[in-house]
């Protein structure tokens, strides 16, 4: 029986009460990230939000980086802007330093959300802090704890078009930060149609690739889970 690719999920740390447990720090990840590896014939395991993170990931086949919270501005050299959420540092730690192995080591990567913007800001690019001051709606955070439905156009013969498939595909975003400046190496292979850069993908890398939309949050939908599971299968 052969073995399932081993994928490492990154993880963090956040206040939460439960049991007999009130108001402690826990180490957290969202099931549905669980559940759609598994779903695509992967191991899901873990990473625990700390410097190890990436000692982790050498027993990794591939890394999801999962989405949550704005990156700090300073890791691209910004100020923060008035809508930027509290700097996370232990968790951008973490999550940069399972990245930069993964790179080094040419696993696969998925980033998904903040996990998309966290692989541009590792490559020397930058984040737009509010994407309504840019494109003048809402329709990327429609309300708070909502996704709502965004339509975005892959480019022909991306590794996200071959996984997703058809010129337009809807999906689920709610972020207000984007990618600004593109990092060098990086490719744009999808936006949506007010020019939010969607997805992004490193040139010369057998797989590494950001998606600005959340596709954990279509449970009958594993494409690009089963995307990253295939490569790190080899």
């Amino acid at each position: 029986m052969s073995r399932h690719p081993v994928v490492g999920l990154t993880s963090y740390g956040e206040r939460a009460s439960y049991w007999i447990i009130t108001d402690e720090q826990v180490v957290l990840l969202t099931r549905n990230y669980v559940d759609m590896v598994a779903a695509a014939g992967g191991t899901p395991v873990l990473l625990p939000p700390t410097a190890t993170a990436a000692d982790a990931v050498d027993v990794c086949d591939a890394l999801l980086v999962v989405g949550g919270p704005d990156v700090d501005p300073a890791r691209y050299g910004a100020e923060p802007g008035p809508h930027s959420d509290p700097p996370r540092t232990e968790r951008d730690d973490s999550d940069l330093a399972a990245l930069r192995r993964a790179l080094d080591r040419r696993i696969p990567v998925l980033g998904v959300c903040r996990g998309h913007q966290l692989l541009n800001v590792a490559l020397g690019g930058t984040l737009h802090q509010h994407l309504p001051d840019v494109v003048g709606h809402l329709r990327h955070s429609v309300e708070p704890a909502t996704f709502g439905p965004v339509t975005v156009a892959p480019e022909p013969g991306s590794r996200v078009a071959r996984a997703l498939g058809g010129d337009e595909v809807q999906v689920w975003c709610h972020h207000h930060q984007a990618i600004d400046r593109v990092a060098d190496g990086l490719t744009v292979t999808a936006r949506a149609d007010d020019g939010t850069v969607e997805a992004v993908e490193l040139d010369g890398h057998p797989f590494v690739v950001g998606v600005q939309w959340h596709p954990e949050q279509e449970p009958r939908d594993v494409r690009m889970f089963a995307a990253l599971v295939e490569a790190a299968a080899g």
